[in-house]
């Protein structure tokens, strides 16, 4: 009997709609390092589906099918979805993203709860949040930092 949720992928995978996606591919492995899992052609050269391993995630992507219903965030206008992605060097992976054609939206900063993280959108309209942990950080004193972060002091 089928496993239901299939040996080798995570219970909930991000499926990536994109206006280029064998471009995407390249850039996803370039410069977040992702690995290509398979890839599946459609017509006129376009990707109907493709997976990608990064670190413990899959994510999935096509080439957009407007007649389908499948559009990508530069055809509607925008994306509201951020995808989070943890990495070994912030400062590297973001550098080389922008290098590679991302545009920066909120720079990399050490944020009040311990991680260094800074906020791009990729050169096919999707947000990506990227981060490395960089300090433990209890609950009380996350809570203490927002306060004072938020302009309300300790309390």
């Amino acid at each position: 009997m089928a496993k239901a949720i299939p040996d080798g992928y995570p219970q909930l995978s991000p499926y990536l709609r994109i206006a280029g996606a064998g471009a995407a591919i390249d850039f996803y492995t370039d410069v977040f390092g992702a690995k290509e899992r398979s890839r599946v052609p459609a017509p006129g050269g376009t990707i109907g589906h493709a997976e990608l391993q990064l670190g413990d995630s899959v994510i999935m992507l096509s080439d957009e099918f407007p007649e389908m219903g499948n559009r990508s965030p530069k055809s509607v206008g925008g994306t509201p979805v951020t995808l989070s992605l943890y990495v070994e060097d912030v400062d590297d992976v973001f550098s080389r993203a922008l290098s590679a054609g991302a545009t920066e939206l909120r720079p990399v900063e050490t944020q009040f709860y311990g991680d260094r993280m800074g906020l791009l959108e990729d050169p096919f309209g999707h947000r990506w949040s990227v981060a490395s942990h960089v300090e433990d950080v209890s609950p009380e004193e996350i809570g203490r930092r927002a306060a004072e972060a938020m302009g309300g002091g300790a309390g």
